[in-house]
């Protein structure tokens, strides 16, 4: 029961990597938040975490609908202790000159300016406090990027130096942020990110991957579960790959 007494928001929580983090977060005693684009989804994933747990329908990608959450959360858990900023999105692998606008600033909206928006509704409260753990969930692409996913690539590299200026500056306050760069995992983006999932297809992509198997919901709510419990009380800035070795 590594978090329990502990209140979470998870976005992107009502499937894959999200879902396997809250998850996680409830076994180890944590109240979640699921939010979510999906309505029907969060309120599924809530319903399946049990008593104590509620989901919530919004746009992560929309200043007042994040107000609306981090005010609905702070009203029903009293404060939040933990911020997973896991929901994200990509374009299909394609020249870079061949993403239209549309999905440049749809990928950015949803992997970047979300995460800004929740610091500027969430990060006072936590620095009054002198308390609270923030997840960012980047990529391997940020760290190995791939061909023909270059904006989405450049996304998650923000991700990660945001990750690292949010943690200087909240570190004063008692406020830890830190990141998890996983490998493709089976999530609903698993198809995106290959262009098409063909047995083929993922052979080559496991081939690329030394421990020889794709990142799984578990592997980041395990990994997360650490990161954001007392456990890592000295941990701030980091920005682990949890990618079966995909970076080396």
């Amino acid at each position: 029961m590594r978090l329990e007494g502990k209140t979470a928001i998870v976005t992107g929580g009502a499937s894959g990597f999200g879902a396997g983090i809250a998850r996680k977060f409830a076994a180890e005693g944590a109240q979640v938040m699921i939010v979510d684009l999906d309505h029907d989804g969060a309120m599924a994933m809530a319903d399946e975490l049990g008593a104590g747990h509620f989901g919530h329908r919004a746009n992560v990608a929309k200043s007042a609908e994040v107000a609306e959450v981090v005010a609905t959360a702070r009203q029903v858990f009293g404060e939040v202790d933990i911020l997973v900023n896991n929901a994200g999105i990509t374009h299909l692998p394609k020249a870079m000159e061949e993403v239209d606008e549309a999905e440049f600033d749809r990928v950015f909206a949803v992997n970047c300016k979300s995460v800004y928006f929740f610091a500027r509704e969430l990060a006072p409260f936590m620095k009054l406090r002198k308390a609270g753990a923030i997840l960012n969930l980047a990529s391997t692409a940020a760290v190995s990027p791939r061909p023909r996913l270059s904006w989405y690539n450049a996304s998650k590299g923000w991700m990660n130096t945001a990750t690292k200026a949010m943690a200087v500056e909240l570190a004063p306050y008692g406020v830890r942020v830190n990141a998890l760069n996983p490998v493709a995992g089976e999530t609903p983006l698993l198809a995106s990110f290959m262009g098409e999932d063909t047995p083929e297809i993922r052979a080559k992509f496991l081939s690329t991957i030394p421990l020889g198997r794709f990142s799984t919901p578990e592997d980041m709510g395990n990994a997360a579960c650490f990161l954001c419990s007392d456990e890592a009380s000295m941990v701030t800035g980091v920005c682990m790959e949890v990618d079966g070795g995909r970076c080396i």
